[in-house]
């Protein structure tokens, strides 16, 4: 699903009072973290990261590993903070992408 303006700002609202659940660190970017960045989207649909001061990634270099790597959408980056959207697996779970995608 690609995301119109609209929607990204709808995204941007629901995001406001999330924290980041998930952190780059000293480790970097790993196969494994990105499977569990998946599977917690594939729960939450909409969650944040941070990029901690020891990190040695960029938000930049972050944002191009995640959208070539997976189907994971980047809605927003602010400062070390990226906001990202990805629809659930589970129909169950889909309450978001589907107001989503109504609007």
């Amino acid at each position: 699903m690609q995301l119109r303006g609209k929607q990204k700002r709808f995204l941007r609202a629901q995001a406001n009072h999330l924290q980041p659940i998930f952190a780059v660190g000293k480790e970097g970017l790993t196969d494994q973290w990105l499977a569990q960045l998946d599977g917690a989207l594939d729960r939450r649909e909409l969650i944040k990261v941070n990029i901690l001061q020891n990190a040695d990634v960029t938000t930049a270099e972050l944002k191009a590993f995640i959208e070539q790597n997976t189907d994971i959408q980047v809605v927003q980056s602010i400062g070390r903070v990226l906001v990202l959207f990805k629809v659930s697996a589970n129909k169950d779970l889909r309450d978001l992408s589907d107001r989503v995608a109504r609007i």
